[in-house]
């Protein structure tokens, strides 16, 4: 997982109790993961719990996050599989 402490702007990817992997983006990933966990996430992640947190992706901009997260959720899930297994 690549993290920059000095970057406020995320990606995450959750792996979900059924398997199935969640893309999200926030300010604070430690929050985020647990309100998913907590079933206070999104609505797809409620009933999925408890989720692992398995990648994530830190920007200097809201912008670049969200463009990056865009394309994550964009990708089949193969490939999703590919980009989590490479952390």
């Amino acid at each position: 997982m690549s993290n920059q402490q000095s970057s406020t702007h995320h990606v995450y990817v959750i792996e979900c109790a059924d398997g199935s992997l969640y893309t999200g983006y926030t300010t604070d990933v430690e929050r985020r993961v647990a309100e998913h966990d907590a079933g206070e996430g999104a609505k797809y992640t409620r009933g999925r719990t408890p989720v692992t947190l398995r990648y994530t992706e830190s920007f200097d901009s809201r912008s670049a996050a969200m463009s990056r997260e865009h394309e994550i959720k964009s990708l089949r899930r193969r490939e999703k599989q590919r980009l989590v297994d490479e952390t």
